[in-house]
């Protein structure tokens, strides 16, 4: 895990070693071990190294090999990197190193566009090939991990982080009004390519991009999630999903100890990271390290859930720290926090997730954590609603959206709407074809696109920050896969990720099982009153929120006035994702 950069001229002229030390410098926190660049001519590569497979310089970063004639960048973890080094040796290629990212260089070689394919794992990561001029840049299927460009008629520069181009300069840091109509329409959800900047864009996951010597781009999807059944898949007993789904997910989790550092679990209390620990002991696991956070409570409503993790870690005997923060601590935490985000993510766990971090990278370098279970195993709150649909569009929107067009326009100066770009979008996916029933379809969508740029970016992003790398094998593309054909109704039962509690009452306590459905708690920030209200007033009542304009001060006079009054379908805050927007950019001076 670690932070990439880079520069491509398109004239001739030589690359910028000064924005290559800006950025790397700025993504310091996500690669502490080592940093790294090489610059040569009109090509320059930099890198930040967290030092998890091949512990030895020989695993450095830029990677080169000479004689193949490639130079590379990565940020993830190959999983199935040995094999894929036993099929290239046997082809009679040779290695130096015992790293991943050397597996890709020669996949690279000998596959060409097709090697990305052969991946299981999280990556971003951008070669060049000295013979042809060319750069591939590519993203994991899921988009596990980020990567973000600028490109002109001049120059490609792309890095693991927004921040990391915005501190080499040169970039046009204007708010894109489809960014930020995405941001308040689809529950701060900006997808791809779009960011909140204007001139930064970021790569789609699943993408293979060909950039020719003179900036003509080219891009390959390598990958699609579909939601089609085969006539076997309707017909196989409750118990053969089960058994198939607990099967992928024991090789998911497996893949995942991969390291030649140890590895930990973050342990929420709930299901998921529960099942995790549980089939990790199964695995013969003994003494795993787990780690749990709580708040303190607010409105009567109670900031942790150590009672569910403490069941898990006295079960299987884990290596257990559990991590009180108070609300004054946490409060401080938030300008920190905010500026680990490569963009602004209105969840109120984040702050949890930085602080987590922080105390978890003091005791291992790699965890693994239960993020995405929830979108792949159908388990939020909405999705029953959905499933007998006949307008899923419709009842999509109502679900999800943060508020219509109207509202949007006449809660913002600038009348944002932008020819209803996120509607547009979510009809575009809901409508496509690869997916059988309407609750296919919205799993389809939030799988792809909602966890990629909600929860996923969360969790690097708060991870890296640390130094700390995530690794979620519920997101594992083999089961994600199967999870796609799992019939609704068997995803659906039991009040949400059926199938998935039917394997977990194999492996781990049935009253964490069948515990409410918790999320990671917040209080203080889920109640906005107090200090944490004074902040919001300040943020969107300075000078520089007044000088942009985004929104017309009635609004802002009635959030004010009450916060709990304007709630959003989700349960959000509407003053948070405002505040939270204008918080963000002038803690990155935009």
């Amino acid at each position: 895990m670690c932070g990439l950069c880079g520069e491509i001229t398109f004239d001739g002229s030589p690359a910028s070693v000064e924005a290559l030390s800006a950025m790397t410098c700025s993504m310091c926190p996500r690669g502490p071990d080592a940093e790294g660049i090489l610059a040569r001519g009109r090509v320059a590569l930099g890198h930040r190294r967290l030092k998890i497979i091949d512990l030895s310089e020989r695993g450095q970063q830029p990677m080169v090999d000479s004689e193949l004639g490639l130079s590379l960048v990565f940020n993830g973890c190959i999983y199935n990197h040995k094999d894929l080094r036993a099929e290239l040796e046997g082809k009679g290629y040779r290695f130096f190193s015992t790293s991943d990212t050397e597996v890709i260089l020669k996949a690279w070689h000998a596959w060409g566009p097709d090697a990305p394919k052969r991946f299981n794992g999280m990556f971003a990561f951008v070669i060049h090939e000295r013979d042809t001029g060319r750069v591939a840049m590519c993203r994991d299927r899921l988009g596990i991990k980020p990567l973000y460009y600028v490109q002109d008629d001049k120059h490609l520069r792309f890095a693991s982080t927004l921040p990391a181009l915005v501190a080499a300069g040169g970039v046009d840091t204007a708010i894109d009004p489809v960014g930020l109509s995405y941001y308040m329409t689809f529950h701060a959800v900006v997808p791809p390519p779009h960011t909140i900047l204007r001139g930064v864009r970021k790569l789609p996951p699943a993408t293979l991009r060909i950039v020719e010597p003179d900036g003509r781009i080219k891009d390959n999807v390598y990958w699609a999630l579909t939601f089609e059944r085969s006539r076997e898949d309707l017909t196989i007993d409750h118990a053969v999903w089960k058994e198939r789904v607990g099967d992928a997910l024991r090789r998911a989790v497996d893949r995942r100890m991969i390291a030649d550092v140890p590895v930990g679990v973050l342990l929420s209390g709930g299901v998921d990271s529960s099942l995790i620990v549980g089939l990790l002991a199964e695995a013969g696991q003994q003494h795993l390290k787990t780690f749990s956070i709580g708040f303190e409570a607010a409105h009567g409503e109670a900031g942790d859930e150590f009672k569910y993790s403490d069941i898990i870690a006295e079960r299987f005997d884990t290596d257990h720290t559990k991590i009180m923060i108070p609300t004054a601590n946490m409060l401080s935490a938030l300008p920190d926090t905010i500026a680990a985000m490569s963009e602004p993510m209105v969840s109120y766990d984040n702050v949890g997730f930085y602080l987590l971090s922080r105390e978890v990278a003091k005791h291992v370098k790699v965890v693994q954590s239960g993020q995405g279970a929830t979108e792949v195993f159908a388990g939020y709150h909405w999705y029953p609603k959905l499933e007998n649909s006949n307008d899923i569009l419709t009842d999509y929107k109502a679900l999800f959206f943060d508020r219509d067009r109207d509202k949007l326009g006449s809660q913002s100066r600038r009348g944002l709407d932008v020819g209803g770009r996120a509607g547009a979008f979510v009809e575009a996916h809901i409508t496509r074809a690869g997916a059988e029933t309407p609750l296919d379809r919205a799993l389809r969508i939030d799988t792809t696109v909602m966890l990629v740029d909600d929860p996923v970016k969360r969790v690097d992003n708060m991870t890296m920050a640390w130094g700390l790398e995530a690794r979620v094998p519920f997101l594992d593309h083999e089961l994600v896969e199967l999870a796609a054909r799992v019939p609704p109704e068997l995803k659906l039962k039991d009040e949400g990720k059926g199938v998935l509690k039917d394997v977990a009452r194999d492996v781990i306590p049935q009253e964490v099982i069948d515990r409410p459905k918790g999320y990671f708690p917040v209080p203080a920030l889920k109640y906005i009153d107090g200090p944490v209200l004074e902040m919001t007033k300040d943020a969107l009542t300075s000078q520089a929120a007044r000088e942009r304009a985004l929104f017309r001060p009635e609004y802002l006079g009635c959030l004010f006035d009450d916060p709990t009054a304007h709630i959003t379908p989700l349960r959000g805050s509407e003053l948070w994702q405002c505040a939270l927007l204008e918080l963000w950019l002038q803690t990155h001076n935009i």
